[in-house]
């Protein structure tokens, strides 16, 4: 452990305030998905919903208390911050002053768990047992039951991997670039195979041990919240179709429980990185995340969405009114009979909303009233669904009508006429005035009433 009292001068406060902002720009912590109650023998508890329910302005999640062990790093990634050739302030935790600030901030109920993530130092193997020397502390020395997601370091020892799996509640694994050749060409010091590996370790291990807990109840879990990985966007010429089949086999091979899109950041100067103009591509990012939940839980497959001539998504839709308005034979949908599958498949009617449907409808006949009742978002949905049969206005089902209707909200249909109230009015909406009465005068008395 000499290696880490070389950072003695900084301070914890300046440790920390290095260390949280070298890790800000990894994104891959979510809702643990874990639910585990205090035991009366250790501090924190974690619940399903608990972690990371609290967002910055970016909407980055800010509950956890996620830190780099170290900035510190023997690899030159061109894309990342903490590139070994950076010249930028360096730091580096002790075991001991991460499970400390763990417990000050969670008894001080500014967290509800940890993301500890580092650059390697020495090697993989190294850092690993840094990691791991941590979460052993803060579970066994200072008692912590809280959530914990850790990152497994690619080329690290895998005994190390398998000693943190029953540590912690989500390990992850970060495949940086969606292909390998992006990997070669920005990361030259990180190998794909290295970055596979203990992901199947994981994957294994997880199965090993729902078999075990099968036989032996009170057996230790292993990384009961699943795991995950991230990819960044933008610092490579991949097309959305090509990282969407990514994530899509990430999914069914590894049985990851989240992949996430990093907008790519420029922060280092390199010619091999995208000048970006126009700065990160977030709304490619918001896609693409759109576009993982279809995979995740409306039954869509990747080359529904997008194929190799339609490498790109819409910019001016989202993924599935995109998809719908390609597929206007599958339309107008019967809300009264239609199957669960083909209701997920109705822009503007979620999973929540679709099985509200079922259950509505064995009882009674829906009416277009009822839907945004269930949580219909009809402004979407009125141009992909009948209700007995019928349209709620007369609707031409042509692809440039419907796009245009869904992009330009001047074309859209003004809804209301039948006293259902779907669209927010103004202050200074012209419909709001009786004829004759300028809006200069019923505003002082509109004010006065309030």
């Amino acid at each position: 452990m000499e290696y880490l009292i070389q950072n003695g001068e900084l301070s914890i406060k300046q440790k920390l305030e290095i260390l949280t902002d070298a890790a800000k720009y990894d994104v891959a912590c979510t809702s643990s998905g874990v639910e585990r109650k205090g035991d009366g023998k250790h501090m924190g508890n974690c619940t399903k919903a608990g972690i990371c329910h609290s967002f910055s302005s970016d909407g980055r999640c800010i509950s956890l208390l996620k830190i780099l062990m170290t900035n510190e790093c023997i690899f030159d990634c061109k894309y990342c911050l903490n590139r070994k050739s950076n010249d930028v302030p360096r730091a580096t935790f002790t075991p001991e002053e991460i499970c400390t600030l763990t417990m000050e901030f969670y008894r001080r109920n500014y967290i509800e768990g940890l993301f500890l993530s580092s650059g390697i130092i020495q090697d993989p193997t190294f850092t690993m047992e840094l990691l791991y020397r941590t979460i052993w502390l803060l579970r066994n020395q200072y008692h912590f039951n809280g959530y914990v997601h850790v990152k497994a370091i690619p080329g690290a020892d895998p005994e190390l991997v398998e000693r943190m799996g029953y540590l912690a509640d989500r390990m992850s694994v970060n495949l940086e670039l969606p292909t390998a050749e992006g990997l070669r060409t920005l990361a030259p010091n990180k190998h794909r195979k290295n970055i596979l590996t203990p992901m199947r370790q994981i994957q294994n291990g997880i199965h090993a041990n729902k078999e075990e807990l099968i036989l032996y109840r009170k057996s230790p879990v292993f990384v009961s919240g699943g795991q995950s990985t991230q990819m960044i966007i933008g610092a490579t010429p991949e097309t959305d179709y090509q990282i969407l089949n990514v994530a899509e086999n990430l999914y069914q091979k590894f049985e990851l429980k989240r992949v996430f899109y990093s907008a790519f950041v420029k922060v280092n100067e390199d010619k091999s990185l995208p000048a970006l103009p126009g700065g990160p591509p977030l709304l490619r990012e918001h896609r693409l995340y759109q576009a993982d939940w279809l995979l995740r839980f409306y039954g869509f497959k990747a080359e529904e969405l997008l194929d190799e001539k339609r490498p790109f998504f819409n910019v001016m839709l989202d993924p599935k009114e995109d998809w719908a308005v390609r597929h206007l034979e599958c339309f107008p949908v019967e809300i009264n009979r239609a199957p669960y599958a083909d209701l997920l498949r109705v822009p503007g009617i979620g999973v929540k909303s679709a099985r509200r449907i079922l259950s509505a409808r064995r009882s009674t006949k829906l009416t277009f009233q009822d839907l945004k009742k269930l949580g219909v978002v009809m402004k979407r949905a009125v141009y992909f669904i009948t209700c007995g049969g019928r349209m709620m206005y007369p609707t031409k089902l042509e692809e440039d009508y419907i796009v245009r209707n869904l992009t330009d909200p001047k074309e859209r249909i003004r809804f209301g006429s039948d006293g259902m109230s779907y669209r927010q009015m103004t202050l200074f909406d012209d419909g709001m005035f009786p004829n004759g009465v300028r809006q200069e005068e019923v505003l002082p008395a509109a004010v006065g009433e309030l």
